[in-house]
């Protein structure tokens, strides 16, 4: 734990006693500071009492004495309206902040050099996430992963020199840490996205902005207009950029020629890595991702031959184009973290020959913008809610079975990608929501590893929990 000593002996108030949300709490009682939390939801209340720590309902506190007020990110900040707590903070004029920011406060108290890399974007940040991690504990180094990517900042072990800190940041964590300057920040793309909570397109990118404004190196995927023009931006402030892109060249920065990513540097380029035969970075998304993980390290002091090391060796972010297991020309992989269309897109692009298992409960729109992938497609095999539906939208396009459960799919597809003569992959990338057979995405796909590994002859690639 980190303990938040920035607050020592100050009144603070905390709404939002979730996971991360107690998690903070308890990390500013742990650090002395004097916390009264409250929630909507009365069993997070009476979880957090039950541990010790002051609650009340803000409500009827006095604001006047408040040193800070920390939202929980899940909580509205702006948009559709702010939560009442935060019309009850800026009423009384109380800083508002989240625990990104205690983190950084900490940071630059305690530790202020300890490289700091945080990620950010649309797309592609758990990912890219994980392989900066992987690549610095795979060099050696004390490395501590946390955020968005699913453990609470404040739960990671605390600030010092020698210790590296790997971030991944979502707009809500950026929107309520106002000082956040890591090391290295990453804004690898901007598409439309939590809208809900942001209220337009332009307050999302300026938002997401701010962590690389802050940032010592900036690096930035330039391949959509609102993140070229923030690299410009950045960079007539002062900010040392470093422009990425999987589409275009850049001249200073890091750009992808298919799996070859290239690094180019007052006018020079020089090949630093192929990305040809990982299986866990195939497709130009993963390109951009790679780019972004490679100028990061860059940027913190790793070598060359030690960023191609962790990247050769990256085992893949689990449930996202995860190659789980292999048996003769067929590999099965894991995509289960793929709960709409747009989500899918990039491990059906991944692959020539596809035995397709999707469905589940489906979301708008369905499969339709996928339709330029079928080609890739072998067969689908169809499960959940959405099968039907599915069904009409492949009609001739795509041969296909409504197989109905996870369980029947994977034996069918196995055996007939067994019997195909070409290599081909077994995917379970579903396009849909969990929610009608699965609690989430993490079960239905440690669910899909199962039914792989039950299978007579395969070589499985990742360890059975």
């Amino acid at each position: 734990m980190i303990a938040v000593t920035t607050f020592k002996d100050k009144p603070v108030a905390l709404f939002g006693l979730g996971g991360s949300g107690l998690a903070t709490a308890r990390a500013l009682v742990a650090g002395g500071a004097k916390v009264v939390a409250w929630d909507d939801n009365p069993d997070s209340v009476a979880k957090a009492t039950a541990e010790g720590i002051a609650t009340a309902d803000l409500r009827g506190i006095d604001w006047s004495v408040q040193a800070a007020f920390v939202l929980s990110p899940g909580v509205p900040l702006t948009h559709p309206k702010p939560h009442w707590s935060v019309d009850l903070a800026r009423s009384a004029g109380v800083e508002i902040i989240g625990d990104v920011e205690l983190f950084v406060r900490e940071r630059r108290a305690h530790a202020p050099d300890c490289p700091f890399i945080a990620i950010t974007g649309t797309n592609g940040k758990s990912t890219t996430t994980a392989l900066i991690a992987h690549i610095l504990t795979s060099s050696g180094r004390d490395t501590q992963l946390g955020g968005n990517i699913g453990t609470a900042i404040l739960t990671l072990d605390p600030p010092k020199v020698e210790r590296y800190f790997v971030v991944e940041c979502s707009s809500y964590q950026i929107d309520l840490a106002p000082t956040l300057n890591p090391t290295a920040g990453i804004l690898l793309n901007l598409t439309p996205d939590h809208l809900d909570r942001h209220g337009t397109m332009q307050h999302y990118a300026d938002v997401k902005e701010r962590l690389v404004a802050g940032s010592g190196t900036a690096v930035i995927g330039v391949d959509d207009s609102f993140c070229a023009l923030i690299a410009d931006r950045v960079e007539r402030a002062g900010v040392a950029v470093k422009r990425i892109s999987k589409r275009v060249v850049v001249a200073d920065g890091l750009y992808a020629e298919g799996s070859r990513i290239i690094e180019a540097h007052g006018g020079a380029t020089s090949l630093l890595v192929d990305l040809d035969g990982i299986e866990t970075l195939k497709g130009s998304h993963n390109a951009q991702n790679a780019a972004a993980a490679i100028a990061a390290c860059l940027a913190v002091g790793v070598s060359k031959d030690e960023i191609r090391a962790g990247l050769k060796s990256f085992p893949g972010l689990k449930h996202r184009m995860q190659p789980v297991g292999r048996r003769g020309r067929v590999v099965f992989v894991n995509d289960s973290k793929a709960t709409n269309a747009d989500a899918a897109a990039p491990a059906l692009s991944s692959y020539d020959r596809i035995y397709w298992i999707a469905g589940g409960l489906p979301k708008e729109g369905g499969i339709v913008s996928l339709a330029p992938l079928f080609p890739r497609i072998v067969k689908a095999y169809l499960i959940g809610e959405a099968g039907p539906v599915f069904a009409a939208t492949l009609g001739e396009a795509v041969p296909y079975e409504i197989s109905g459960t996870l369980e029947k799919a994977v034996a069918h597809a196995a055996a007939d990608a067994g019997a195909d003569t070409t290599p081909s992959a077994v995917m379970l990338s579903p396009a849909c929501a969990s929610f009608d057979q699965f609690k989430n995405f993490e079960v239905r796909g440690d669910a899909f590893v199962g039914h792989v590994a039950d299978l007579d002859g395969v070589t499985m690639l990742v360890d059975l929990d």
